[in-house]
């Protein structure tokens, strides 16, 4: 009978992959939010009669929404066969939650604490996570697929 020698994902690595399914969710009922906007024909046309920035703005928010979900869905499946393309792919990933959250913060009309508690857990995750997945031994012997 044979053995697997390589590493399974386990113990501390279920933690970002915790966090990218999160994520992945997230981005999914957000996507789902915009479109639902689309289906309904009291704010399809609340949409189209407003100002052309609006538009353009829920637009823009639409693919932001929908190219994080979709990264975050292949990240996830690198992250599941064991790629070694994943550490340098989900700092990316980490880095670009840290952007959204920004942007956030920064421009979209929400309350302060919410986009102060989104930023922090953002930069929380980024701050632990980065480092780990740079210097951990497990990760350097888990990752080693093509």
């Amino acid at each position: 009978m044979a053995t697997d020698s390589t590493p399974r994902i386990a113990g501390l690595l279920l933690v970002p992959l915790a966090w990218l399914i999160m994520t992945m969710l997230t981005s999914a009922v957000v996507v789902a939010m915009y479109l639902s906007a689309l289906m309904t024909p009291e704010l399809r046309s609340a949409l189209f009669t407003n100002t052309h920035s609006f538009a353009m703005q829920w637009g823009i928010s639409l693919l932001t929404s929908l190219l994080v979900w979709v990264y975050s869905i292949w990240v996830t499946w690198i992250f599941c066969k064991r790629s070694r393309r994943l550490p340098r792919h989900y700092i990316i990933w980490l880095l670009v939650t840290v952007l959204l959250a920004i942007k956030t913060f920064a421009f979209s009309p929400v309350s302060d604490a919410a986009a102060i508690r989104t930023l922090l857990i953002a930069l929380l995750a980024a701050a632990v996570l980065v480092p780990y997945f740079k210097r951990s031994q497990r990760v350097k012997t888990t990752f080693i697929e093509p």
